[in-house]
């Protein structure tokens, strides 16, 4: 039994912080975040049979993670999200610099993703995962999980561009009513969004667990 708690002990210094910041951006506060991560190390430590092999104990303790997430919103249905499974690629804006993003801002439009679009997003850019590793985490075919990238992505890319208030209200109505985009984004700065996320999506998740 000491040996088993020596090695949850190490379980949870090796991925606390990689646990939390995965539930921060999934849940969009800190408290939440620190209550979905105590949760999941509790319900891993009871199921710490199930886990053969060490180097896969990262996916396994964020699958734990996400499906309490989603217990947890099953029933919520205050929470407004953009649908966008309907919706076609929207389109991107071409030549400008990245901006300076807020990491405020940057959470606020991943909380308007739906999970199923916010998840990869932030496995693929936040926590370095392979496209087959959300496939599997998700239980998705690789091809979905990369639409699901390329919309999430063209989404964060045209909320958090500069534009006028009118332009955001006008995109967000297309967007409920399920309207196609205009054009793809796929030649439009493919490495903006990762530039932003770079910026302002690591570090200040780093600072608050520090």
């Amino acid at each position: 039994m000491g040996a088993a708690i020596n090695g949850f002990h190490q379980l949870v210094d090796a991925h606390y912080e990689a646990l939390f910041r995965y539930a921060f951006r999934l849940a969009g506060s800190a408290a939440d975040a620190e209550d979905l991560t105590q949760e999941a190390f509790g319900k891993a430590f009871t199921r710490l049979a199930q886990l053969r092999e060490q180097e896969r104990a990262k996916a396994w303790l964020f699958r734990i993670l996400r499906n309490l997430y989603l217990h947890k919103i099953r029933d919520d249905k205050r929470h407004r999200v953009i649908p966008l499974d309907s919706v076609g690629d929207l389109p991107g804006r071409a030549g400008s610099e990245s901006p300076e993003i807020e990491p405020e801002k940057l959470q606020e439009a991943l909380n308007e993703l739906e999970e199923g679009f916010r998840t990869p997003l932030i496995l693929f850019y936040f926590e370095e995962f392979s496209y087959r590793d959300i496939a599997e985490q998700m239980d998705l075919p690789i091809g979905t999980v990369m639409s699901r990238l390329a919309r999430a992505k063209s989404y964060l890319r045209e909320k958090l561009s500069p534009q006028t208030e009118s332009d955001k209200s006008d995109k967000n109505e297309k967007c409920e009513k399920g309207e196609p985009g205009v054009e793809s984004p796929d030649a439009v700065n493919n490495g903006k969004l990762e530039r932003v996320i770079d910026k302002t999506g690591r570090k200040e998740v780093s600072d608050a667990v520090s």
